[in-house]
């Protein structure tokens, strides 16, 4: 089960990213800069799109993550406002770990909680929370 953060921010001008092929969603903006903000840290895949949103694959601490953003912006809204937006952070499992109930994502997660503090820590993001 992934774990997710909700916030605000209007640090990204969604109206002009790259256009989703599979579903109009934004949200390649946040993991754009993410992939940037932790380069030398991490080595974060070039974003994709998916029709929940966009996503990117990452490992932290040995084990294989799949990171998702989405904003909550439809053509007309203001790109400048605060816009919400809702973060993923899905653990990879193995069938055996997943069988055996194994591994589970949780909050208490080191790649959530990283992910977590990046964004409470960064004055650009407002109302972090836990969804």
């Amino acid at each position: 089960m992934n774990q997710a953060i909700h916030f605000k921010t209007s640090m990204f001008d969604v109206s002009k990213e790259r256009k989703n092929p599979i579903n109009p969603i934004y949200g390649i903006s946040l993991l754009a800069w993410l992939k940037t903000e932790l380069a030398g840290k991490f080595e974060i895949s070039e974003p994709d799109a998916e029709d929940w949103g966009w996503y990117s694959e990452l490992e932290f601490d040995g084990k294989n993550y799949l990171i998702g953003a989405c904003a909550y912006f439809e053509e007309g809204d203001n790109p400048q406002d605060e816009i919400e937006w809702a973060f993923q952070v899905d653990k990879r499992r193995s069938f055996k770990e997943k069988l055996f109930g194994k591994n589970k994502m949780n909050v208490s997660d080191g790649c959530f909680i990283f992910f977590l503090e990046l964004l409470e820590e960064n004055p650009n993001f407002n109302e972090v929370q836990i969804a």
